[in-house]
Parts: structure tokens; C-alpha cells; sequence
């Protein structure tokens, strides 16, 4: 079974120092040098696409391990040292209002490698799907405010984007590798990793869901008049949600209404406007469904949730993370350590450093860094 990408950190204020990025580029840029010299850019991508060498490569940059900033700092020093004439590799997006960016940059990235446009119009669509899925499929209570799409110029792709959680101050950071996407929609990212497990959320994109997800493009492709009268029964049935949580099979969740968290409650309103354009549609699957311009985390919960209040098709409800932070508890609290990808990522980067071309200081200060992450 192939593991789902997500990496949860705190909420951290402030910025790299100017000295420290100038740092991390120079030494991002040999390792990155490095790795598309010896292995291909295909390695790189999948090196980037897995949360456990992320983070111990962001550690080995000199960032701090355990903030939610080696997510935007380093991908962001990334973005600055890598181009597609120079290495075959870029970064298209960012944070905050230049994600809204990345669609351009990936057309402008891969117009210089000569990508034909049916190929650019691939990609973008990954971009746009993948956060779609990752901000409204996977409903965790964490929003995206973190996207970036790094592309080689023979069009492969991954993306490493995070989402913040307001309330609980937390970040989870979202891996997906290209090459490995079978579907969108089917468990669809590429390692998994957090810090702290949700008792609880809407995982639309498990295989468990697979009925779920069946029954939701059923519904929506009802005539609208007919989905309001099947959003209204399931408002009046809301109290059996308790019922429904607790059906967990391995969790055996109980827990009363009230402490449900609101990505998991039946939505009050609906964007009707934007069913009757499905509607006229007509999705013949999942992914064409959440495809649709314009449906929501709310849309995507109502008809999810009548899935399972009128028709009996729970979805899953087990929060897609299986370790803790960057390798997991040395004493199994939360996570077991997963030792074999531990020794993997460490052993990686050693071989990767000892090929650089950095001076010996700097060279010695990044394997005591490393040595640090082993000691954790």
C-alpha cells in the first residue's frame, strides 16, 4: 500500500536571516548539483517528494528542524539557486498570493524547455488539482497557504505544499511525486509523516471512500431540486452523526455532536448555483467532479455526508499519518521510528555531501548538523 505524504509542524513567526539563506543556497544548490550529476532529475524529485529527506535535508541547510518554516524557507531557497537552463529543474509557486502565480510560472518554466502545451496544460492541471485535493478532499482543518510545483524539462513533476491550522497553531505540509499519481483522487500522495494525529477527519481520498465517492457523483448528478430535499433529510438526521463517527472500526470514536470539528459538520448552506452546473455536467467520476470550478470544501462535505446519513456509504474518517514529525518517537509515542527510511534519508545525504564541492568547513558543519538529526 503506498503511503500518504504529510508532515505536521508548529506555527512559527518570522524570517531566515540574510546570512543563513546565502548559506542554505550555496549548499542547497551543490546537493541539488549533485544529485541531478549523479542519479537524474527523476531522483531529485523523488529525494523532494518524500517528508522524511525534506526534513532531514532542510537540517542538514541549518534550518530548524521542528519549524513550520523548513517548508516555505527551504523550497523557497530552492526556487532561487534551481532553473531549467542551468539544472533541467525549477520551482513555479510559493506562498501566500505568489501560489496564485504558479499556473504562469509553470507555462513560462516550461515554454524554455521546449514542453509542448498539451504537456503544460497536464501540468498545470496536476498543480490545480493537487491542491484542490489536499485543501477540500482531505478535510483536516488545516488551509493551504503553501503551494509549489517543481517540473524538469521533460515534464516530471512533484509538489510539496502546507496548510495551517489557525486555531490548533499548526502547519501540515502535503507531498505528491508525479510519476506516482495513479489517481487524484485514490490516495494520491507519496510518503507519510506528522507530529500529531487527528482523532478524526474526511478522508475522501482513501480507498476505504471508494463508495463514498461513488455515491457523491450519484447525487450530484441528480437534478438539484431533488439534492436540496437529500441535504434537508440529512440536516434533520445530523444527530446521527454521533452514531456514524463512532462506526470506526479500529478508533472506536465516540463522541458527542458538539465536539465534532466543523469539517466534519453537515454544512448549513450550498452552493446551489454551483450543482446545477454539475448537474449540467454530468461528472462520470470523482475526479471530474472536484474538477469543477467553483465546488468547495462545503459541496464536497454535504454530498459526502449524505453519502452516509441517506445511503449508508460512510467515508473514511482515520487522519492519513503514520509516524511523528520527521522520523517518529525513539520510545513508539505517538510513532513508532521508521528506522530503515531514517538510515535511508541520513546515509543519502552523507553520500551527496561527501561528493560536494563545499569547503571543508562548511562541509564538516553540515555533517555535524546531520550527526545532530541522528542523535534526536
Amino acid at each position: 500500500m503506498r503511503k500518504t505524504g504529510i508532515a505536521e509542524l508548529p506555527l512559527h513567526e518570522g524570517k531566515a536571516p540574510k546570512w543563513l539563506l546565502i548559506r542554505m543556497k550555496s549548499l542547497g544548490e551543490q546537493i541539488c548539483k549533485i544529485i541531478i550529476r549523479d542519479f537524474g532529475y527523476k531522483e531529485l524529485l523523488s529525494r523532494l517528494s518524500n517528508p522524511f529527506w525534506f526534513q532531514s535535508f532542510g537540517c542538514v541547510l541549518g534550518y530548524d528542524w521542528h519549524s513550520s518554516g523548513v517548508t516555505t524557507v527551504v523550497t523557497g531557497v530552492l526556487k532561487s539557486v534551481l532553473n531549467i537552463e542551468k539544472f533541467g529543474v525549477a520551482i513555479a509557486g510559493g506562498k501566500g498570493k505568489i501560489s496564485r502565480k504558479t499556473p504562469e510560472e509553470i507555462s513560462l518554466i516550461a515554454s524554455k524547455a521546449n514542453i509542448s502545451n498539451s504537456k503544460i496544460n497536464e501540468l498545470i492541471r496536476a498543480s490545480r488539482l493537487s491542491a484542490k485535493v489536499d485543501n477540500s478532499v482531505l478535510q483536516d482543518g488545516h488551509q493551504l497557504y503553501h503551494h509549489v510545483f517543481i517540473l524538469t524539462e521533460n515534464g516530471d513533476w512533484a509538489v510539496i505544499q502546507q496548510g495551517m491550522n489557525i486555531f490548533e497553531k499548526t502547519a501540515r505540509r502535503y507531498h505528491w511525486l508525479g510519476e506516482k499519481v495513479e489517481s487524484f483522487v485514490v490516495e494520491p500522495h507519496s510518503g507519510i509523516i506528522s507530529d500529531k494525529k487527528l482523532p478524526y477527519v474526511l478522508n475522501m481520498t482513501s480507498k476505504e471512500s471508494e463508495e463514498a465517492r461513488k455515491c457523491s457523483v450519484d447525487i450530484a448528478c441528480e437534478k438539484p431540486s431533488r439534492v436540496i430535499r437529500l441535504f434537508n433529510e440529512a440536516l434533520k438526521n445530523q444527530k446521527s452523526l454521533d452514531e456514524w463517527i463512532s462506526i470506526t472500526k479500529e478508533e472506536k470514536i465516540e463522541l458527542k455532536l458538539k465536539e465534532i470539528p466543523e469539517y466534519l459538520k453537515m454544512p448549513r448552506k450550498i452552493n446551489w448555483a454551483i450543482l446545477k452546473k454539475v448537474y449540467e455536467f454530468q461528472p462520470k467520476n470523482y475526479e471530474q467532479l472536484i474538477e469543477i470550478r467553483g465546488l468547495g470544501q462545503a459541496t464536497i462535505r454535504g454530498l459526502a455526508l449524505i453519502s452516509a446519513l441517506i445511503y449508508g456509504y460512510t467515508p473514511n474518517l482515520k487522519d492519513p499519518v503514520r509516524f511523528s514529525f520527521a522520523y517518529g518517537g525513539k520510545d513508539g509515542v505517538p510513532f513508532p521510528v521508521d528506522i530503515k527510511a531514517m538510515d535511508e534519508s541520513i546515509s543519502f545525504l552523507k553520500q551527496v555531501l561527501e561528493a560536494s564541492e563545499i569547503n571543508k568547513e562548511e562541509k564538516i558543519e553540515a555533517f555535524r548538523r546531520l550527526k545532530n538529526l541522528i542523535n534526536f
